[in-house]
């Protein structure tokens, strides 16, 4: 009976799609993250009669045939690519970024990463780097003596000291675009992978280009909607309940077709 294959493939696809929102209500209060969906396709179709057939009986052509579904697949779990909300921190090196791009970091292996948390640190030689110690690209490296810092829409960060009435520009931070940021491969940490889905980073001065505004003392927090994310929880509950049924459904029909025979 097909009805017990075709209900498993259900319930796994709710089971999927229950991982999904228990990952996105578990970053709830993660610095950047938008919340992902789980998106899913019908499986192939067994031809019974195909549709256009020619009837044996009077040669009329069927206007429609018999195609019986094989169930559910996954077909992608996409980011919801959303501004989140900014909370202020008051945070010397907190930068959000308001609008698209992504902040470089550089990994110990060389290669470059991608991240929208903008909880930055000071390393101990003064650098800034992420809250993993990932340098943030291009490299900028703080006095020991300075006394605050300012970063500006722009980008452009200055450090102040006791000793001087101008600021002294330290450097400039660059943002990333991606072509379709949803192609992009999410490594944890906060942290996203060049793919060829993603395209090329096209690297920019922040405000131009398409590209979003740096906000000092800001942090963008996560885009996950709780009552929606609650809501679609007890959906895919309510659709694992009703699969499972199917196959008692199914288990009860063949029960019944034994005793028959």
């Amino acid at each position: 009976m097909r009805a017990l294959s075709i209900a498993a493939t259900g319930m796994s696809a709710q089971q999927m799609r229950v991982e999904v929102i228990s990952n996105n209500l578990a970053n709830m209060n993660t610095t950047g993250y938008d919340a992902r969906r789980a998106e899913f396709a019908d499986l192939h179709y067994q031809q019974m009669t195909r549709a256009g057939t020619v009837s044996a009986a009077d040669g009329t052509v069927l206007p429609t045939g018999v195609q019986l579904g094989l169930g559910v697949r996954p077909a992608s779990v996409t980011v919801a690519l959303a501004q989140g909300s900014l909370s202020q921190t008051g945070g010397d090196l907190d930068v959000a970024i308001e609008g698209g791009g992504y902040l470089e970091v550089t990994l110990p292996s060389g290669l470059s990463a991608y991240t929208r948390d903008g909880a930055l640190k000071r390393s101990a030689d003064g650098l800034i780097v992420t809250s993993d110690g990932y340098p943030v690209a291009p490299d900028i490296t703080i006095p020991d003596d300075a006394r605050s810092l300012s970063i500006n829409a722009e980008g452009e960060v200055y450090a102040y000291f006791n000793d001087r009435v101008q600021a002294e520009l330290l450097g400039q931070f660059n943002l990333v675009g991606f072509s379709n940021a949803k192609g992009l491969e999410a490594m944890g940490s906060n942290l996203f992978l060049e793919t060829a889905a993603s395209g090329t980073p096209i690297t920019g001065t922040p405000g131009q280009d398409g590209l979003g505004t740096l906000r000092q003392g800001y942090l963008e927090a996560s885009s996950v909607d709780a009552v929606r994310e609650v809501t679609e929880l007890i959906e895919a509950q309510r659709g694992y309940e009703l699969n499972a049924k199917v196959i008692t459904a199914a288990d009860q029909m063949m029960a019944a077709t034994t005793q028959v025979r």
